[in-house]
């Protein structure tokens, strides 16, 4: 049963910890799909970005990531090439946005910045919260923001289809903020998110709760997609 599958660390770079794993069902060239997991080792001092892939969730192939912008953490993978290449959201900076294009899925340079804070929920740093999810209009991204108190709050952004340097839209307000009940915990005032899903014309959004517990939003897709393509709109400048 998938719902028992437990990931260990298996290696000194993960002997405190594999964080925040944003899986992905990737669709190939051919049409078969595979899955990836871009992921945190942390060894109690330093972190690593790794790649997790499997067909099955049986067997399991995990190697580390390369290049100028594989550093930090929030390295998330497109479900499908573009234009013929892998295309990652990444944060090398810790503070922004960043999009890079790789001929090859383990090696990635030449990050270019897309976006930076621009409300003062985010004005710490922004950054995103898994893959993004293809929709008709755009790529959807799910970000997160962290803003004064150090306090995470759940975002979106709409990124173009077929060149997602380009902005169309990002919500001027957050989706999610920590509310009363979620705000203490081990890490407090801390929403935070590795990916969503689309059903029934629903997101659902999956979140942590300061580092203590789980639960689970859900916005309606349209509604989304319409403020995100709206005259209410925010647009990169």
């Amino acid at each position: 049963d998938i719902s028992d599958r437990v990931i260990f660390p298996i290696s000194e770079f993960e002997r405190r910890g594999i964080e925040d794993a944003r899986f992905v069902k990737f669709t190939k060239e051919d049409g078969s799909p595979i899955y990836y997991a871009t992921y945190t080792a942390f060894d109690g001092a330093l972190i690593m970005p790794k790649l997790l892939q499997t067909t099955d969730f049986y067997d399991f192939k995990i190697g580390p990531l390369h290049g100028a912008g594989a550093q930090n953490k929030n390295l998330a993978l497109f479900p499908r090439k573009i234009n013929g290449q892998y295309v990652m959201l990444s944060r090398i900076d810790g503070w922004n946005n960043y999009l890079m294009y790789s001929d090859k899925i383990t090696v990635w340079d030449n990050p270019i910045m897309i976006q930076s804070p621009k409300f003062s929920w985010e004005f710490v740093q922004i950054g995103n919260c898994g893959s993004p999810i293809e929709t008709e209009k755009g790529w959807l991204v799910l970000t997160h923001g962290v803003g004064p108190m150090r306090r995470y709050c759940l975002s979106a952004c709409l990124l173009d289809l077929e060149d997602p340097m380009k902005e169309i839209g990002r919500l001027r307000e957050p989706l999610l903020i920590p509310n009363n009940d979620e705000r203490e915990g081990y890490v407090p005032n801390v929403l935070y998110s590795c990916g969503g899903i689309i059903h029934n014309d629903e997101l659902i959004i999956p979140y942590g709760l300061s580092d203590y517990c789980s639960s689970f939003a859900s916005v309606n897709l349209t509604s989304l997609l319409d403020k995100l393509t709206g005259p209410d709109r925010s647009e990169n400048d």
